[in-house]
């Protein structure tokens, strides 16, 4: 390999060392972390400089240890009703107003007045918030379905939309329906079976 092509490498493999460790996932950190140290450990292999090599070998190991260990991991997941005095809530809303206003229109105030809203808990973490607002007696509006960032890896929403839909089916509620622009977002709903008609996402219950 030419040395500009081995520079090259070597400026791609810091690049994406670097990109992971501004990932707020930790899973995504360490995927696109173990392909940047497979890449440096190549790297260091090519130029001759074996401690390089080893080294990012090494952390590439270590990247695979977690990543298994995160798979097998059985995640313990619970949904909190909110009651409308909620100190905690206050709290949340504080805290992550505007992560939250960056995926919802809704005011922070109202919020507190939905008709229904809970915690989603990961591994007894208050990992995310849900909150509907009723539209007619058979949909839901979702006015906020948020998610930390260190959580956003799709189990919470599968587990409120597919694990626990009884708890809007028992209600009488038959589909849900958002109305977004977000580009995050509508990528997020729609990986959740949410279709675009008019305007609107709508996902039957």
């Amino acid at each position: 390999m030419s040395p500009e092509l081995l520079n090259w490498l070597g400026y791609i493999a810091s690049f994406i060392v670097l990109v992971s460790l501004l990932m707020s996932s930790i899973k995504k950190l360490r995927w696109i972390n173990l392909f940047g140290a497979i890449l440096f450990g190549v790297y260091g292999y090519l130029i001759g400089s074996l401690p390089t090599s080893f080294m990012n070998f090494g952390i590439a190991v270590i990247d695979i240890y977690f990543l298994v260990k995160i798979y097998a991991n059985k995640t313990y997941l619970k949904i909190i009703p909110i009651k409308d005095e909620d100190s905690y809530l206050n709290a949340f809303l504080s805290f992550y107003e505007s992560d939250i206003q960056k995926y919802n229109t809704i005011h922070i105030s109202d919020i507190k007045k939905a008709d229904m809203k809970f915690y989603v808990l990961r591994d007894m973490n208050p990992a995310g918030l849900f909150v509907c607002r009723e539209v007619d007696k058979k949909t839901l509006s979702i006015e906020v379905d948020y998610v930390i960032p260190k959580y956003r890896d799709f189990k919470i929403g599968d587990y409120v939309f597919s694990a626990q839909r009884e708890i809007f089916t028992a209600l009488g509620y038959k589909t849900f329906v958002v109305e977004t622009d977000h580009k995050d977002h509508v990528k997020y709903i729609t990986k959740m079976g949410f279709t675009y008609q008019e305007g609107k996402y709508y996902k039957t219950i």
